[in-house]
């Protein structure tokens, strides 16, 4: 595989030798926003900054109509990491996405019409230094290479035109995706533009489906993907919130050898031996965990046989014991505290630890 051009996104590098970047679609309408000081504004970017604790790096804006390209332009200039702009059908909303400051345009070749309005949006990308994502989808590609059979062939096809007609305009910001929701068919695709162009790709399975299946299908193209060296950006599709999103791709990482510095959770499956509920006990502090900037691994059991023996490397563990929890660290046992108080000594021994590894580094 040829080494990737780097693309500067806002304030992120993609490509080359930097990092896989992680990045999520807002889920919901955008409000209208008439300026930076509506309290509307506040809800919004709180929610940016709270995936961005989680480890996002750039965010992607659905942009239907002029209005909604008018207020992503107020949210761009307050937003905590950089803001992409999901542009189908109409070019002219582009245009206007540029007149912020958007970091990234994303079009799709399949309903962005003619070659001019390609060459006008590209032309204002080329002169605002905003980079374009050619974003093929599978199930929306242009009409004459929609009827071919051999989809992944299709899918380059369509990429190979646009790519030409930036290229012509000496256009190189240029991102690549190749989205299909068949896991395999992800990967060859991927696989086959990687040995022809030098243009990072964003890796995804488009309409993954509901939680599980979703990160079975993302886990299954992705990660053979990331370990060739393939892929400068991802985004983890799943019919569910964008925090899971964004902690699933922090795990796809590490599970491709590509992480990101972070907390490791190590939990049961509980059975019924279990006398802690590490099920509701994971989900209140999933969030709060993978939101910490530190190499350290958790484990959450939920009775004495898995913790703390089993979990005897975690730098700090919780397991149930009959009707009280046991707090231990590196296989020792340190507390024992009713279930009750569970929560308020997890989160005491939480803090001395990242005290303690603060001050060690």
């Amino acid at each position: 595989m040829k080494e990737t051009l780097t693309v500067k996104v806002g304030d992120v590098l993609l490509g080359g030798e930097w990092p896989v970047r992680i990045q999520t679609m807002w889920k919901n309408p955008l409000p209208i926003f008439s300026s930076a000081e509506e309290a509307q504004l506040l809800p919004v970017l709180e929610q940016l900054s709270c995936l961005k604790n989680l480890g996002c790096d750039i965010i992607r804006f659905a942009v239907p109509e002029i209005s909604t390209a008018e207020s992503l332009g107020i949210l761009a200039g307050l937003s905590p990491m950089p803001i992409v702009a999901d542009i189908h059908f109409d070019w002219r909303i582009a245009l206007r996405c540029m007149d912020f400051p958007i970091a990234k345009i994303r079009i799709n070749p399949g309903n962005i019409g003619a070659d001019w309005k390609v060459r006008e949006v590209a032309t204002k990308a080329k002169d605002k230094a905003i980079p374009i994502r050619i974003g093929i989808n599978a199930g929306s590609l242009p009409r004459d290479l929609a009827r071919e059979k051999d989809v992944i062939q299709a899918a380059i096809k369509a990429a190979d035109r646009e790519i030409e007609l930036l290229e012509s305009m000496s256009f190189h910001d240029i991102v690549v995706s190749l989205k299909m929701n068949n896991p395999d068919e992800v990967v060859r695709a991927n696989e086959e533009f990687s040995l022809h162009y030098p243009y990072p790709l964003h890796l995804g399975v488009t309409e993954a489906g509901p939680l599980v299946a979703g990160i079975v299908r993302n886990t299954a193209a992705l990660v053979p993907l990331l370990k060739k060296g393939i892929g400068a950006t991802i985004r983890v599709s799943l019919s569910d919130a964008m925090e899971q999103e964004v902690i699933t791709g922090k795990e796809i990482l590490a599970c491709a050898g590509k992480g990101k510095h972070g907390v490791r959770i190590i939990s049961c499956p509980r059975c019924g031996r279990a006398s802690f509920d590490t099920h509701a006990f994971v989900s209140r502090w999933m969030n709060r965990l993978y939101s910490i900037n530190a190499d350290i691994s958790i484990a959450v059991m939920g009775c004495i046989v898995n913790g703390p023996g089993e979990a005897r490397q975690a730098d700090l563990g919780i397991t149930g014991a009959g009707n009280s929890v046991l707090i231990f660290k590196h296989g020792e046992i340190s507390r024992r505290v009713e279930k009750e108080q569970a929560d308020i000594t997890f989160e005491e021994e939480l803090e001395a630890l990242l005290k303690d590894e603060i001050e060690f580094n």
